[in-house]
């Protein structure tokens, strides 16, 4: 953490030097109004080249602190009227009054309304970036945000991995600003995930699409995820504390408006929740990183800039016991363990992206982008469980009610790894954009190259029955001793592979207005191709989406997209459940049908949305895989084909005045066939089904070949619903509420290492509910002194968290044991109880 301090301060002292200048501060006031004298609400006041503004009241006043001692141009816009601007001049401290008359616009609308409505053809939703830096989380915020949109579901507020539509963790694509960004490779649960990549602090920018998006986007199944940090227009920072660890940011721009600078620096440690899962121990989680985007304009021509990142995640724990009760009322168990040893985890990532962007001609940019991303992991545990179940007792009214009252079995297990990993990814890309007034012509090549160095050795032991310990070569008092020399491991692997890649891809788009009689139309088509020299394998996925909007009173757009989308293989999909590499896995093949419809009304003289979308996937070529936790075993090999189709529904708008909220429902069933799964069963003459072990007949009298054909994927999540409310009190608005409700329906789960087909029980239901409160302590309305430091401070927040509000017991994962009888048991591990946070927020 030092180390990471000394380079903020190094990156900071000099940038905020640049703005030393700009602190001295005038007021302009004044109000807004119609050409018939009606004051108009939400004006726009804003300053050209600095950023923030203000929106006017309901009697169209407001109050703007603008830069003193310089010239500036004061812009009043409002949909629907033409821009106003203005040329003041003010000493510091001075204050002036302007009185403004807008008149009603006969052009287009400004370019962000223009931008919004062009999305609003496309599959993608725009998401207010402010949200993510308010909503309750324990995980990233802008993950937080994505787990309660239509289509998306996440079982674990620990992890901010998420799943879309029936795909998993790995088909989701993520870009900042254009970057593409990865996720570590040795992650096995929440808790040692640490920080995501995103800065919330730093987001200017979220688009977001479940499906059915552009070729421009990447060779990925499931969803994309659009970030663009902001561009600074002038000083400021922000800073956060909690219980969970603190944050904070700087960005500027230089006086001659060419260099431009934004820096965050984070800092997690999630000691405090993991304290309260049931396993206790000694927990030693540090997780923090750096992140930089630098920007110079050499002209208006030609813009370099640089993002960089450092972030560095440590975990380690040194567990000493765990109980945990289950079953039910009627066959209740408590599973006593006792631990000894340790694990610890180290992921250090490392990304710089240098892009260059080249303005020929007005409507034209070309964008040259070059990348390169590392990380070094090592996962080392040695863990040795000694563990004890006993029966509870179960009567009401029995002195002994809630204790063990029958040992059911005893046993130990010990887990050793030393798992190590390093990967580099290099990138050179071109991008450009041609916009031909009724046409939008983009293209893009890529070439990656990839190094990768595996080194696995990771084994388990299970004691639970004496099956796992060698035999000696008699026995006493046994007439027939079975001589066992050998140690038996229930898994074990130890795998060392390296290996470099190179691929190439290519797309092109282009989009085009067009009208069907009186409805205007508009139509996205693309193509993407790309090539693996592992495979040796070339695709070809076309997609095009198209929107017509019908001439109706109510505003109301159809949409239906197309696509094919295939993902090649990355790592994770070549290593099998042994950890062998298989270089001849295809890509996994998806094709989207998605119908939607969004319709923008207004009820309670307030802006809505209605979105709903309804979608069918065919799968082809798919890799099985289970799920632990967030860590995804591959199969190693295109085993399966399979089908995935819903119904999403959404509306937000502004159910309480001047602030969004959103609630969605999602409907789902995915599943999928995997070659080769069938098996037999064999009767005996009683035609009792022959269990080794337990049936008193053993003598096979008939055999029946079972195909076990489509069973449901590891994230066939039937339900989903999601709650995000806001409100504050109505003649105080200093004072804040959000809530954040989520309910997801069961998922499939079953015994390690057993076939897909006996996966046939399920996780119970996830339900959680996060709600936060809000005071501001410094706002618009304060007044300081000249010489007051707080002056400098736009605003101050202090809020109150309270995660897993109703202490609902969600379970992420089981573990497994084995009585002495041989009879397994599946014992929950259970995410957080209830917690509460204390957050302290910062703006200047």
């Amino acid at each position: 953490m030092r180390q990471l301090f000394r380079i903020l301060i190094t990156i900071l002292l000099p940038l905020m030097a640049i703005s030393a200048n700009a602190q001295e501060k005038a007021i302009v006031f004044g109000s807004v109004s119609d050409e018939q004298g009606n004051a108009v609400e939400y004006a726009n006041i804003a300053v050209i080249g600095y950023a923030g503004g203000v929106a006017t009241n309901s009697r169209g006043r407001f109050e703007l602190s603008v830069p003193a001692s310089i010239e500036l141009t004061l812009v009043v816009s409002f949909i629907g009227y033409e821009k106003q601007m203005f040329r003041v001049f003010l000493r510091a401290g001075q204050r002036k009054e302007l009185q403004v008359v807008m008149k009603v616009s006969a052009e287009e609308l400004p370019d962000v309304e223009i931008i919004d409505k062009q999305i609003r053809h496309t599959n993608l939703q725009r998401l207010d970036p402010k949200i993510a830096t308010e909503i309750p989380t324990l995980s990233g915020g802008v993950e937080s945000i994505i787990k309660t949109l239509p289509g998306v579901t996440s079982n674990n507020e620990l992890s901010s991995q998420y799943s879309v539509r029936g795909g998993n963790f790995d088909e989701n694509l993520v870009y900042v600003n254009g970057i593409e960004i990865y996720r570590p490779f040795l992650i096995r649960s929440g808790q040692q995930e640490g920080l995501s990549f995103i800065n919330s602090a730093l987001v200017g920018s979220i688009l977001f699409s479940a499906g059915g998006f552009e070729s421009k986007y990447g060779d990925k199944m499931s969803s994309v995820l659009d970030i663009q940090y902001k561009k600074p227009t002038a000083f400021g920072g922000s800073f956060q504390a909690s219980l969970l660890g603190a944050q904070a940011h700087v960005e500027g721009i230089s006086q001659n408006q060419r260099f431009s600078y934004l820096t965050g620096i984070r800092y997690k440690t999630n000691s405090y929740i993991l304290k309260s899962l049931e396993t206790e121990g000694d927990y030693k989680p540090n997780f923090a990183d750096v992140q930089a985007l630098f920007s110079y304009r050499f002209s208006p021509k030609v813009e370099l800039s640089f993002l960089g990142n450092f972030a560095r995640n440590s975990y380690k724990v040194k567990p000493s016991s765990r109980q945990t009760e289950f079953g039910t009322v009627q066959e209740a168990y408590r599973l006593n363990i006792y631990f000894e040893g340790q694990e610890l985890d180290r992921f250090e990532n490392y990304m710089g992206a240098l892009s260059l962007d080249y303005f020929p001609r007005e409507n034209m940019r070309l964008q040259f982008i070059s990348s390169a991303f590392q990380t070094r992991e090592s996962e080392t545990f040695d863990i040795l469980g000694e563990y004890w179940i006993g029966r509870l007792e179960n009567q009401i009214g029995e002195e002994q009610f809630g204790e063990v009252v029958e040992a059911q079995g005893v046993g130990s297990f010990l887990d050793h790894a030393r798992n190590y990993l390093q990967a580099s990814v290099f990138n050179i890309e071109h991008k450009g954009f041609f916009d031909l007034s009724k046409h939008y012509l983009q293209w893009g090549v890529r070439y990656q190259h990839e190094i990768i160095h595996d080194k696995l050795n990771e084994w388990e032991l299970l004691d639970s029955a004496g099956y796992t310990i060698p035999e000696p070569p008699f026995t006493v008092g046994d007439p027939f001793p079975v001589y066992n020399p050998q140690l038996e491991m229930y898994s074990a692997i130890r795998t060392d592979t390296s290996f470099h890649s190179n691929r190439y891809s290519a797309f092109i788009q282009n989009s085009w207005n067009f009208r069907l009689g009186e409805a205007n139309g508009y139509l996205i088509a693309g193509l993407r191709a790309s090539y693996w020299d592992i495979n040796k394998q070339f695709i070809l996925s076309p997609r095009a989406t198209v929107s017509l909007k019908p001439n109706w009173k109510k505003d109301i757009l159809f949409r239906f997209s197309a696509g094919y989308y295939q993902q090649p293989p990355f790592y994770r999909e070549l290593r099998d459940l042994q950890g062998r590499i298989n270089p001849s896995v295809r890509a996994q093949k998806s094709i989207h049908f998605v119908a939607g419809m969004d319709w923008d009304f207004i009820a309670w003289n307030r802006p809505f949305k209605f979105v709903t979308e309804a979608y069918y996937k065919i799968l082809d070529d798919l890799v099985p895989y289970t799920i632990d936790n967030v860590r995804i075993r591959y199969y190693g090999d295109n085993l399966s084909k399979g089908f995935a189709y819903g119904l999403d529904l959404k509306v937000n708008g502004e159910f309480i005045k001047g602030i969004e909220s959103w609630v969605s429902l999602s409907l789902l069933k995915t599943m999928e066939d995997i070659k080769g799964d069938n098996y037999w069963e064999y009767y005996n003459e009683a035609g009792e089904i022959i269990i080794p072990g337990y049936t008193e007949d053993p003598v096979a009298a008939d055999s029946v070949q079972i195909f076990p054909g489509y069973i449901p994927r590891p994230t066939d999540q039937h339900l989903h619903f999601a709650l995000f409310f806001q409100d504050y009190i109505p003649r105080n608005p200093t004072w804040k509420m959000n809530i954040t409700l989520i309910f997801g329906s069961s998922l499939p789960f079953g015994p390690p290492d057993s076939p897909k087909y006996e996966h046939v029980y399920r996780i119970p239901p996830y339900r959680r509910v996060d709600i936060g409160f809000s005071k501001q302590l410094i706002g618009g309305s304060s007044n300081f002194g000249p010489k007051n430091p707080l002056k400098y401070i736009k605003s101050a927040w202090i809020s109150l968290e309270v995660f897993n509000l109703f202490q609902i017991a969600n379970t992420i994962s089981y573990i497994w044991v084995k009585d002495k009888d041989g009879k397994e048991y599946a014992v929950p591990n259970y995410l957080t109880p209830r917690l509460i946070n204390l957050r302290l927020a910062v703006t200047f």
